[in-house]
């Protein structure tokens, strides 16, 4: 089964990945706080690529009713999340701490863009710890209820 990243997510990613580069080349105080926001993130979302947002691509075809034994797959990755859950939180605790700092040097360096960037990288955080890394589980414990069941 190909579990891929929703491509929403993917365009966001790499959205967020482009506009912290440009914020790497900003120069000063703001250029050296983003490169500190990227050494935190990267190993982060390398991690969400691999395991926490793949299992995603099975949230239409369940929502759905559409249930297949072979989505099993999705357990390794939805059992990798759960176990390194407390590890992903921490992660994300250090990258709003990056993420403070760039505000702090944005701001004394009127940047606009490298606070809205924290602000909206923040939220992002945020978003996942709430909804994306709770869906995901719990499309792993539906599978394996499905897969308990016998069903369909």
């Amino acid at each position: 089964m190909n579990l891929e990243i929703p491509q929403a997510m993917k365009t966001e990613h790499d959205e967020l990945h482009a506009e912290l580069s440009r914020l790497t080349r900003a120069g000063g105080r703001t250029g050296e706080a983003a490169k500190a926001v990227a050494k935190v993130l990267h190993a982060h979302f390398v991690k969400e690529n691999e395991y926490a947002l793949p299992p995603l691509s099975l949230l239409v075809p369940l929502s759905q009713g559409r249930f297949e034994p072979r989505m099993a797959e999705v357990l390794k990755l939805t059992d990798k999340l759960a176990a390194d859950m407390p590890v992903m939180l921490s992660e994300h605790q250090d990258v709003v701490a990056a993420l403070s700092e760039l505000t702090d040097a944005a701001t004394a360096e009127n940047k606009p863009e490298g606070t809205a960037f924290a602000t909206m990288l923040t939220a992002h955080a945020q978003m996942e710890e709430e909804v994306t890394y709770p869906t995901a589980l719990l499309i792993g414990l539906y599978v394996r209820n499905e897969l308990a069941r016998g069903s369909r």
